[in-house]
Parts: structure tokens; sequence; C-alpha cells
């Protein structure tokens, strides 16, 4: 009888616990570990406990990337400036927000703190057909959020299942709960280098041990992620093609060249002349 050999780890070869300020942790900038993930450029885990003052962000502007919010609890208001009248709500727990900013867009979130909120915001590098487009936003339920086993399909495809957001390069991007003691295989998708994972909360391994507060990265040679758990875990679990292009970064903007970033700044310019007219800046 032929013994098969044991699979390989892919092995850890960056991590990283960010930079704090108050609730909200800084993991992933373009100027550090993005250009490692690129299209994944940036990333904050946010935590607030119940009845604790939430921070205050205020309208502020992007252009060229897209933002995506995801409430692993609690839930949040939000407000943008996309489509004639823009886009207002509450976004709830296990909801998904998704803005792209295009040429320029204003938005603001508020988190509730009734009860306790935790998840992530990541921001997602855009192609050059799409750094410029016309903003626009989506906003999903949970109910409308695909689920592939104990993952959640956030953003791509994964397991058959693929998200209502329309993903702007060949990525896939995750939110994973997995009980105390269960074990989760990750396969990428063909073609996938880029991987990384973000422990919202809990304790796993892969193959090194992870806890609340991690973010590792992963090998770029491909291969599947073996995922363990030590307590009830939520992560985040990002998968990609190599994004091809340089960053070319501003204060709330990043795009592929110094030309589409001036453009891009000119149109966050615009967009604030209408808002200071309405009174909401």
């Amino acid at each position: 009888m032929q013994t098969l050999a044991p699979t390989q780890a892919r092995p850890i070869v960056h991590r990283t616990r960010g930079s704090s300020h108050g609730p909200i942790t800084r993991l992933v900038s373009p100027g550090d570990m993005g250009q490692l993930l690129k299209p994944f450029i940036f990333l904050d885990r946010f935590e607030v406990a119940a009845g604790s003052p939430p921070p205050r962000f205020g309208m502020h502007p992007h252009s060229g990337i897209a933002t995506l919010t995801y409430l692993i609890s609690g839930q949040t208001a939000y407000e943008d400036t996309t489509g004639e009248h823009g886009a207002r709500g509450v976004l709830p727990q296990g909801g998904v927000e998704w803005m792209m900013a295009g040429g320029g867009v204003w938005h603001t979130g508020t988190l509730d703190n009734h009860a306790r909120v935790l998840g992530f915001q990541l921001w997602v590098a855009m192609p050059p057909a799409l750094e410029l487009a016309e903003a626009h936003s989506l906003y999903l339920d949970p109910a409308d959020v695909p689920q592939a086993g104990p993952a959640r399909v956030l953003l791509g495809s994964y397991g058959g299942h693929t998200s209502p957001i329309a993903a702007p390069s060949n990525i896939s991007y995750l939110g994973v709960h997995l009980k105390a003691g269960e074990t989760w295989r990750f396969e990428p998708p063909a073609g996938h280098s880029v991987a990384w994972a973000a422990v919202g909360e809990g304790e796993l391994t892969a193959p090194a041990a992870l806890r609340t507060g991690d973010l590792a990265v992963f090998e770029d040679a491909g291969g599947a992620i073996e995922f363990e758990t030590q307590a009830d875990t939520d992560f985040v679990l990002g998968s990609g093609v190599l994004h091809p292009h340089d960053l070319f970064t501003g204060p709330y903007s990043v795009h592929t060249s110094e030309a589409a970033l001036q453009r891009g700044q000119a149109g966050i310019r615009e967009r604030a002349q209408v808002l200071r007219q309405q009174g909401r800046l």
C-alpha cells in the first residue's frame, strides 16, 4: 500500500500586531505591508466595548480605491455621497459595506456603542480602468452574503459561491467563524499567490499560533492553508493575484500613477464644494 506524504504547511513569512490608536488598530497600510499584499493595501481592526465612547470619523474623502467594512458584531450608521442623492442607513451585525471611491467620494460612519462592536475595514487597490470611475456603493444585509462552509464570501468567489459585489480584480475576501477545536482548510483559487489572515478574536494555529489582533502573511508560493482553533475564533482572510501597479498615495487616496492621483484629488475637491453648499461639510 502506498503511503501518502503529509501536506506541507504553507509557512507564515510576515506577521504584525499593527499600531493601535484607541479602539482602532492599523494592521496594514500602503506604505508598509500593503506593498506585499496589494491589492489588499490597508486594513483596520476596530473594537468598541458596549457603552464606551465610539470614535468620531466625520465626513472624509477617498479616491482610487474601494473600502469594504465587515461587522463581526454590533452595528454602525453610514452615509456617503454616491449616486444622485447619496446613501445612508444602518449596517447590521454580519453586514458588508462596499464603497468604490473612483474619481472621488466622501463618506462617514458612526459605530453604535449600545452593544460591543467588532469588525474590519479593508481598502482594495483598483486597476487603471476603475480608479477614476464613477463612485458607487453597495450595502449587504447578512442574509445577502453567500456562505461556503464556515466562510462568508465578502468579496470575489470561493467554494462555488460568489459575492454580489463585483470584484475589481482576481481576489477573494472571506469572513470565517470556527468553534473551538475545529479545523478548516483553505484552498486558494487558481493563480492566487497573495494570502493573509487577520484574527478578529480568538486563537488558532496556521501553522504558527495566532491570537486576537494578529495578522499573518503567508508565503507567496500558493498552496493550501490549514487552520485549527483553540477557542471560538472569527478571522478574515484575503487571497488574490498580486496587483501589478505601483502605489501613488495621497492622504485618503491610492492610485496607479501620479496623473491619476492628481485627477482623484481634483474630484475630491469638487465634491467638497457641493457638500459645503449643502451644509454637510
